[in-house]
């Protein structure tokens, strides 16, 4: 089996050990993204867009996801993230998950993490 993995350059990806995504098995695993931004708003919106280059960098988009998780330190928060969330995914909604947990640094509001089916090739 083929496994192609696909870094971002993000500052975590080194230290701990990780990449991005990795395409394997007919899927793309992207690993749990946070964004940068003063607020969860702006924080989702810029982790749905490192998330959506990592897709396209596997040759998929937005619409080939099939399960997102959402992980956020407050659960109040994450309403605000819906319309982004609606947008993003649109008319292609994926089965979808929201834990309330802690995130790696308090200065995080949520992370994102999805899967999408892999093109084939």
């Amino acid at each position: 089996m083929k496994i192609r993995r696909i870094s971002s350059g993000g500052e975590y990806e080194a230290k701990i050990g990780y990449c991005r995504a990795v395409v394997a098995g007919g899927f793309v695993h992207v690993a749990g993204t946070v964004g940068q931004g003063d607020d969860v708003v702006s924080q989702c919106r810029h982790a749905l867009s490192v998330i959506e280059t990592a897709l396209n960098n596997a040759g998929v988009g937005l619409a080939d996801v099939v399960r997102v998780n959402y992980y956020l330190p407050d659960a109040a928060e994450f309403e605000p993230c819906w319309p982004l969330l609606t947008e993003a995914f649109g008319a292609h909604p994926p089965a979808a998950t929201m834990i309330e947990c802690n995130l790696i640094d308090p200065k995080f509001r949520i992370e994102i993490e999805v899967t999408a089916l892999a093109a084939s090739d």
